[in-house]
């Protein structure tokens, strides 16, 4: 039996019959860890790479288990009309007593650790639908190329099963990182946000200057591409912004599909569990 390497990263999510994220019914794999900041991230939990508590105040029942076992008095309940738990960030050690205690599952970690052999075991459950499908496994984030290489070992340990690859990046790496993957990856698919390289620091957090150089980078190699935008009210949703970045794509390559993503209006009560503003709003 082959023994892989060890290789550990840290992911927030598995979804097994995935059928957006590439072609066929796919297995994507959520890595956590981000160099850009949007302020309409619908994963906001994949944003850092450290491990966190969120707390899902809908799923509550307000037993107060959890401030009893919390070692470092980090949790307090709050008795109101409907009552909830706060959190205190700066004195939470994340020992996870609340998310081992915790009845409804309310309190949960926002990620964890995952070897190589262990991604790899999750992938190959569903190896017959990929084969059926023409589906595969999708690494995705947060930002995979963030964790360059549990990435690169996932997505080559795939090719060696034959199993279809894809990665959905915004591509903000060095140069090295992505030809480090290449001979590993069947597609990529490409976010992107704001052409304008001034808006697109506003709302990200970087410029994209280096995404677009690393975009004419595949482009020219003959790797298969797809471009999303995804479409957020007035911000990227112009068509000043949209028109610029089909025409930066199509004078490229003018055979590389573009599709239009609508916003998931749900994210913000993924910025509610994690206790943070989301600025969108």
């Amino acid at each position: 039996m082959e023994i892989l390497h060890e290789t550990e990263g840290k992911i927030f999510k598995i979804k097994r019959f995935s059928v957006h994220d590439g072609p066929g019914i796919r297995t994507s794999v959520f890595l956590k860890g981000c160099p850009l900041n949007c302020i309409w991230c619908h994963s906001p939990e994949g944003i850092s790479p450290d491990i966190s508590i969120w707390y899902n105040r809908n799923l509550c029942i307000a037993c107060s288990q959890c401030v009893k076992a919390c070692p470092g008095n980090a949790l307090e309940l709050i008795m109101n009309a409907e009552p909830y738990i706060k959190i205190n960030r700066k004195l939470c050690n994340i020992t996870g007593d609340c998310v081992k205690i915790c009845p409804t599952n309310a309190m949960q970690f926002t990620g964890s650790i995952s070897t190589v052999s262990e991604i790899i075991n999750e992938v190959e459950k569903d190896i017959l639908y990929y084969k059926t499908s023409g589906g595969g496994v999708t690494l995705t984030g947060g930002e995979p190329l963030y964790q360059p290489d549990f990435s690169a070992e996932i997505l080559a340990v795939c090719k060696k099963r034959k199993i279809h690859t894809a990665i959905e990046t915004c591509l903000f790496c060095e140069r090295d990182t992505i030809d480090r993957i290449l001979d590993y990856v069947d597609l990529f698919i490409v976010d992107m946000k704001l052409f304008n390289s001034i808006q697109h620091e506003y709302y990200t957090g970087k410029a994209n200057e280096n995404i677009k150089e690393n975009f004419r980078h595949i482009a020219g190699l003959d790797k298969d591409i797809l471009v999303r935008i995804p479409l957020i009210g007035d911000i990227t949703n112009t068509d000043d912004n949209l028109n610029a970045i089909i025409k930066f794509v199509l004078d490229i390559n003018s055979n590389i599909p573009i599709e239009k993503i609508n916003y998931n209006s749900l994210a913000e009560n993924n910025y509610k569990k994690l206790g943070i503003p989301f600025l969108l709003k």
